[in-house]
């Protein structure tokens, strides 16, 4: 495994490659995590693709500069520089997370360019309407902000909303990790306000993988409870090439076994 830098306008983005095969795989990785979270994959993959993880920004070793927020058009282009960087024309995709949505983006973008799509726990799949309100409108923005430094009454909504049932155990303890601390607070307002732009289209992607034969790889955790496999079952519409993997687990899938379920799935 390497590291390498790509510049950007007045940014830096950090990724890590490893592997050896002739196909690219670019890997998108979830919220508060960095590339080195696929480091795994090359055991099982790495003869297969040649893996390419990047720090989005506000992460791992990524320098964002812009004093603006993360484009879909950015995301374009610091693909088309990996793709330059590395001497290919196309590419697979892998999303974990919240890089489930930052996919289905580069989906939008350029389609044509994407042998393989895998959507591992994807982000996107269904919008959040709390997600939507916070992001989306200057009200829900201001709230989130005052929440970020004065969190009691989203506390006490938290623990309303799980007295009443209306949060199962799962999305209550992944909720109370998420903003607990001041640090992870302003984290989560930092990626979500800084990432608003990046809301895919679900219908017009699916019109776009038909239309290119993107093959499609969905794998969830039977136990995940915060992005239920339901949600791949109500994507995939039969309309384009695509399957569906659930694993015995919870969210964290990234693992040298998911690097084999990629491998016997793809062929």
């Amino acid at each position: 495994m390497s590291d390498f830098y790509l510049p950007y306008l007045n940014s830096v983005f950090h990724g890590i490659v490893d592997g050896s095969g002739k196909d690219l795989l670019i890997c998108l990785h979830g919220f508060g995590e960095s590339a080195a979270h696929f480091a795994s994959l090359a055991t099982t993959l790495g003869d297969v693709f040649t893996i390419v993880a990047l720090d989005m920004p506000l992460h791992g070793q990524t320098l964002w500069h812009e004093n603006r927020v993360f484009r879909k058009d950015d995301l374009q282009a610091v693909i088309d520089a990996v793709l330059k960087q590395f001497n290919f024309t196309r590419f697979s995709l892998l999303g974990y997370s919240m890089g489930g949505r930052l996919s289905l983006c580069v989906v939008e973008l350029m389609p044509e360019k994407i042998d393989r799509l895998v959507l591992a726990a994807a982000d996107g799949l269904k919008n959040n309407p709390w997600h939507m309100f916070v992001t989306q409108t200057s009200v829900g923005n201001w709230l989130f902000k005052y929440n970020t430094y004065h969190p009691a009454l989203f506390f006490a909504l938290l623990n309303t909303w799980k007295r009443l049932g209306l949060l199962n155990q799962s999305v209550y303890k992944f909720a109370l990790h998420r903003m607990n601390e001041p640090v992870k607070r302003e984290l989560v307002y930092n990626v979500w306000t800084n990432l608003r732009r990046m809301m895919p289209d679900k219908k017009h992607c699916k019109q776009l993988l038909a239309r290119y034969n993107v093959f499609t790889l969905l794998v969830f955790g039977k136990y995940d409870r915060v992005i239920p496999p339901v949600l791949g079952s109500r994507f995939l519409d039969g309309t384009f090439p695509s399957r569906l993997v659930v694993l015995d687990k919870g969210h964290q899938l990234i693992s040298a076994e998911l690097g084999l379920i990629i491998k016997n799935n793809l062929q």
